[in-house]
């Protein structure tokens, strides 16, 4: 299965942002049309989206609704959400309006039930977010940091359904510093379930990287800034990605 490549849509306040580190204080602004980045990027081949509601990751529920039902109307391939799902209620919400996969963060480690039962009753729609800060399980908005290690929590869902893990390295979101490719690997080697890669990713090179190690349960990885700022070719990162 080739490798996918999801373009990162991170939304603060009704614009596009890419942030250092998850620091909402130092953010960069791509945009203030995010259904025109979105079309963007799926007219330079992209099938999948990767959406982030910063602010709901803060807040706790969504509040740059707008913008991703803008984005859900507009965009062509499937729109994978996360930031501030933390109730059934919300759940059900974006997948009414076109979500095709939802991740939950915060309450994976809190309400680990219902991750579960949200993966029995969606089956394929469900992404985990795990968040690392030097190893371990960072939640609202990665402002906390818990006393769970990564894998220790990746393997509380195994048997739960999930369609993916999401797992970032939070030292080197946003700054450029290249995927850590070792702990990604190691994730997915410790668990039945897909990994999606995130943070740092800085050029080809990371997605060739990830792309040698599909075999070992890499599904996919997210770019952002790397795009944005032109050190990246999406159309390349595609192909690329699709030889895996």
């Amino acid at each position: 299965m080739s490798l996918i490549v999801f373009p990162a849509i991170d939304l603060k306040q009704g614009q596009v942002v890419r942030l250092a580190e998850g620091d909402m204080d130092r953010a960069t602004i791509y945009g203030d049309d995010p259904a025109a980045q979105a079309m963007l990027f799926a007219g330079q081949g992209a099938g999948h989206l990767h959406v982030v509601d910063l602010d709901g990751a803060f807040a706790g529920d969504s509040v740059n609704g707008d913008a991703v039902r803008a984005i859900v109307a507009t965009f062509p391939g499937h729109v994978q959400l996360g930031g501030g799902i933390r109730t059934r209620a919300s759940i059900e919400r974006w997948f009414d309006i076109g979500v095709a996969r939802v991740v939950i963060g915060t309450a994976a480690l809190d309400d680990p039930d219902l991750v579960r039962a949200a993966a029995r009753d969606f089956p394929g729609g469900i992404v985990v977010a795990v968040d690392a800060k030097d190893g371990m399980v960072a939640t609202k908005g990665w402002a906390d940091v818990s006393t769970t290690n990564v894998v220790d929590l990746a393997r509380r869902f195994e048997d739960a359904g999930v369609a993916a893990l999401l797992f970032t390295d939070v030292g080197r979101d946003g700054l450029l510093k290249g995927v850590n490719i070792e702990a990604t690997v190691d994730l997915a080697r410790a668990v039945d379930i897909p990994v999606i890669a995130s943070g740092g990713v800085k050029g080809i090179a990371d997605i060739h990287m990830l792309a040698l190690h599909a075999k070992s349960g890499i599904e996919g990885v997210i770019t952002g800034r790397a795009l944005y700022d032109g050190r990246l070719d999406l159309a390349v990162a595609l192909r690329v990605a699709a030889a895996a």
